[in-house]
């Protein structure tokens, strides 16, 4: 049976954690790396359901995209929702691992799989790094295409029923850049880059405005779905690595967005 360190060793093959961040908190943030591993579960992040989740079906590591604890910890204990978690996740043997940042910008990272998943071609580093791959993505869609239309292949892609749009649907736009979850800082490499769209998970309200002005269109399915699908991708890799074991995204998991 494989162990914790196993898993630890092949994630940093999928997404060196060289890649990540300096702010982020990635690698094995709780457990014994010699603990056999039997069920694996994969989310986007730990939250009340997603800890219940785990623990309940007896999970032995949770592979999770936004790292929990992120920042540091002076005192651990249920008077926080953080302290909670951690401290049922610890009771129950349940080791946590994050990739965050290297996942997203790792050669088969989310931004990666988003490019293809909708179509991009010649896909790069939007910020290349040294040694590294870089930041970020972009990439040529093979003609012109309305932004409207690119809009509604996110949307199948992501399998979701809504995006928000900044920019004239019927505007035509070729080269985009791509960045998963919250990357308000990529807008001015995008601009610069020469792109004329970017998909994003999310922006602020300025973020947009700044975008409008300079006659770059967005497209923002959420920062939830921008990301989660590549949790549940990752599940897959790794019951094809480990085939003797189980494993399976989280089924509790929910946006926690609501649109009327």
């Amino acid at each position: 049976m494989p162990t914790v360190r196993d898993f630890v060793a092949f994630l940093d093959d999928v997404a060196p954690l060289s890649l990540a961040e300096e702010w982020d908190n990635v690698g094995l943030l709780v457990g014994d790396q010699r603990r056999p591993v039997a069920r694996v579960m994969t989310c986007l992040t730990l939250t009340p359901p997603t800890v219940a989740e785990a623990v309940e079906h007896d999970a032995d590591l949770v592979v999770v995209h936004h790292p929990l604890p992120f920042q540091p910890l002076r005192r651990m204990t249920t008077e926080t929702a953080v302290g909670a978690m951690l401290l049922e996740l610890i009771a129950a043997g349940v080791a946590v691992y994050s990739a965050h940042t290297a996942f997203d910008s790792a050669a088969e990272g989310i931004n990666h799989r988003l490019a293809q998943g909708v179509g991009l071609r010649g896909i790069a580093p939007l910020v290349p790094g040294e040694g590294v791959l870089g930041t970020g993505r972009t990439g040529w869609l093979e003609t012109p295409t309305p932004l409207a239309v690119l809009a509604e292949n996110v949307k199948q892609f992501l399998a979701i029923e809504r995006i928000a749009l900044v920019g004239e649907p019927q505007r035509e736009v070729r080269l985009v850049g791509i960045t998963c979850g919250a990357a308000d800082d990529l807008l001015r490499p995008a601009i610069d880059a020469g792109c004329d769209c970017v998909l994003l998970g999310e922006a602020r309200f300025h973020t947009c405005l700044e975008a409008e002005a300079a006659g770059i269109s967005l497209l923002l399915p959420g920062h939830y779905a921008s990301e989660r699908f590549a949790m549940e991708s990752l599940a897959g890799v790794l019951n094809r690595q480990f085939p003797q074991i189980e494993v399976w995204p989280a089924r509790r998991e929910m946006d926690p967005l609501r649109w009327h």
